[in-house]
């Protein structure tokens, strides 16, 4: 058994802080509403570059499961052609991650846009939306897709004990990188250092990690 296998959460990180939880929640609502404000410009711009690409929608809902395994519906700017989920299937084989999770380094469905709001996060600023109604927070685990956790053993389950994150510390360290195992090890380190500091240092380097990005596809 690998030191990866022999992390475990630690019970009191997810159950006895009502102060930590509270105060995280609240920065979790006023930053996402005043960064949804001034990045308002930005979304319209970003609307109007994905839709004359294709025509198609500029943003993208998918079911996620979250705290607790409780599904909701997670939202992004749309980085691939229109019917990416039913072109998944034949794409299976090409996976170049280990484990309950999916990533190519050329995929074939992402469009030219989507290229770039990838490379610097942009596809991932409406979640700001879902922090601030209580789906996810800013800094936590990345919620899973329904059929990623049907391959879940209860050790990777431990990631879901938390409320998932827009950025957390796998994204600003190991980030594509990352297979699947090395992301949950990394998701358990982060929920077992969890608190305001190390919240706020993890969001400072994601605005880095957006500005000089490091390995997204």
């Amino acid at each position: 058994m690998t030191a990866m296998e022999r992390l475990k959460v630690n019970p009191a990180k997810v159950n006895d802080r009502p102060f930590y939880h509270v105060v995280k929640r609240l920065f979790d609502i006023v930053a996402s509403a005043c960064g949804l404000i001034p990045l308002s410009p930005l979304f319209l711009f970003l609307v109007i570059k994905i839709r004359s690409e294709d025509e198609g929608p500029a943003f993208y809902s998918q079911e996620r499961i979250g705290k607790n395994e409780k599904p909701f519906k997670m939202w992004k700017f749309r980085s691939m052609v229109v019917n990416a989920d039913k072109l998944l299937d034949e794409l299976e084989d090409e996976n170049e991650v280990d484990g309950a999770m999916f990533k190519i380094k050329d995929d074939p469905r992402v469009t030219k846009i989507g290229h770039v709001i990838r490379k610097y996060s942009l596809d991932e600023l409406p979640q700001l939306w879902n922090v601030l109604i209580g789906d996810m927070s800013l800094v936590g685990p990345r919620p899973p897709l329904p059929s990623e956790v049907e391959e879940y053993t209860n050790y990777d389950k431990q990631r879901l004990t938390v409320m998932p994150g827009c950025t957390g510390l796998w994204q600003v360290t190991r980030r594509s990188e990352a297979d699947f195992d090395e992301m949950v090890w990394l998701d358990i380190v982060y929920i077992n250092h969890s608190g305001m500091i190390e919240d706020l240092k993890l969001i400072v380097k994601t605005v880095l990690v957006m500005v000089h990005p490091n390995g997204a596809y």
